[in-house]
């Protein structure tokens, strides 16, 4: 379908034709026509199918300006929060509307003065909880809710602050869910939220012809001199690393930057200004390399992306999907590399069971200089062992409190200083993110996994004992 053909007003059309589109995607193709109908919809697709404007666009095509908040969109990162309140702002430049991205790890005074005269919200859970907390939010005229990359808002522990927020906004509105995988969660929500919902799924929005998938087996020793060596042949287009902790991505991103590799980190533990400072740096193409988790990206659409380096090996198949999506797209080259270590086997196995995937082994050059990889580092967050809790659980390396554990929880299943659990930083009653009064999770609360006291793992019939930089995760 030509983007002309897309049945919306003039002035989207012609925006859409200024930022270069001329083609519709399949799940913009399938999911407008429905939404413009008034279905409620259960959209199955991934990063890069351009979800944003399958949504966007009719939502945008059905609201009336002065008329208050219209529509609720909600994602689960603040960077994904800040793209499509980015991206809709672009699209209906034409058409003067107020959108507002509200998420936390910002001031919340001026969010408060755009909300007055927003007619679309983007934000994320904790932060929205907390504006409806405060009543400085206004549902009563929602028409459309918005629940983008649903699996990663599960997986992150959201399910019981979408489900608060849902009790804020109207019943008769129009729900639109979009999500990559169907964990259980999202399956609650479609079943009981969702009223007839038209399902629209789209393939993974990547040529399988274009992308060449190998793996290397490799000693954790010589990790990370493979990588650079990898990269250092690889000199053209931009490559995106992806690594199991933030811990992992900082330690990483350092020792790149000693052996002259322009790259930045970005991950749940950096400052709101930082993440979005890499991202800047990363379109404007100030920099080549950019280290991350799978969380901080998840959503993010990052154009232009030629390598993908799995430093640390996602668990499952979806999540390799996930992270090889974002290369070989509208007709480019690309590649993805994963670096196998023995810790790494049992992941590997799951993901080779997927027998849509054709990864082939590559021998390791006998040439790769061995260079000094240094793990004295600070970091940003995460990293600090638990006393009775978990394995670096929180988010993503905080020390355990007594399991699920966050740093300093008093009940458990907690991010940092969580007084009663689930919380995250600054949490005063759980569920909470940073600086919420609430709690319910926000971009940088929802524990991960409790451990042992030794931080060593179970595997079956026993103990092994992790190494510094294990690819396991808590949440982001």
């Amino acid at each position: 379908m030509k983007i002309e053909d897309i049945q919306v007003k003039e002035q989207l059309i012609k925006a859409l034709q200024e930022m270069g589109f001329t083609e519709a995607t399949p799940i913009q193709e399938k999911s407008i026509p429905f939404i413009l109908q008034g279905k409620d919809i259960f959209g199955h697709s991934s990063t890069g199918s351009g979800k944003t404007a399958a949504f966007g666009l009719p939502i945008l095509d059905k609201i009336e300006r002065g008329k208050g908040i219209q529509a609720l969109i909600l994602t689960p990162t603040r960077e994904l929060c800040v793209q499509v309140t980015d991206a809709l702002r672009e699209f209906s430049k034409y058409m003067h509307f107020t959108i507002s991205g509200v998420y936390g790890g910002v001031a919340i005074g001026p969010q408060i003065d755009a909300l007055r005269r927003s007619e679309v919200v983007v934000g994320t859970p904790g932060r929205i909880l907390d504006h409806i907390e405060r009543r400085t939010i206004n549902f009563e005229k929602v028409r459309f809710f918005v629940l983008d990359e649903a699996d990663k808002m599960f997986e992150m522990g959201f399910l019981e602050a979408v489900e608060e927020i849902m009790t804020h906004i109207p019943v008769q509105r129009q729900t639109l869910l979009f999500s990559a995988t169907l964990p259980e969660g999202v399956k609650h929500l479609v079943k009981k939220h969702l009223k007839q919902p038209v399902t629209v799924k789209s393939d993974v929005y990547v040529d399988k012809s274009l992308l060449k998938q190998a793996y290397y087996v490799v000693p954790m020793p010589q990790k990370f001199s493979l990588l650079v060596y990898l990269m250092k042949q690889q000199l053209e287009g931009m490559s995106l690393i992806f690594c199991a902790t933030r811990h992992e991505v900082d330690i990483v991103t350092k020792n790149l930057k000693a052996q002259g590799v322009r790259g930045m980190a970005i991950h749940g533990g950096l400052s709101q200004s930082k993440r979005l400072h890499a991202l800047d740096c990363l379109k404007k193409e100030n920099i080549t390399v950019l280290v991350a988790t799978d969380v901080a990206a998840r959503g993010l659409d990052i154009k232009n992306v030629q390598h993908i380096y799995n430093y640390d090996v996602p668990k499952t198949s979806q999540e390799y999907i996930h992270r090889i999506g974002r290369t070989a797209r509208a007709g480019m080259s690309g590649s993805a590399v994963t670096l196998l270590t023995e810790r790494d086997y049992d992941n590997f196995n799951n993901i080779l069971r997927d027998r849509t995937l054709d990864i082939q082994r590559t021998a390791t050059p006998q040439q790769v200089p061995q260079l000094q990889f240094e793990r004295n580092s600070p970091g940003y967050g995460g990293g600090k062992r638990g006393g009775r809790g978990g394995f670096r659980g929180g988010r993503e390396g905080s020390s355990g409190g007594r399991g699920f554990g966050g740093q300093r929880s008093s009940r458990g299943s907690g991010g940092q200083e969580s007084s009663r659990g689930y919380g995250g930083q600054g949490s005063s009653r759980g569920y909470g993110g940073q600086g919420s009064s609430r709690g319910y999770g926000s971009e940088r609360g929802h524990g991960g996994h409790g451990g042992h006291r030794d931080g060593s793992q179970r595997t079956g019939f026993g103990h092994r004992p992790r190494t510094e930089g294990s690819s396991h995760r808590g949440g982001e």
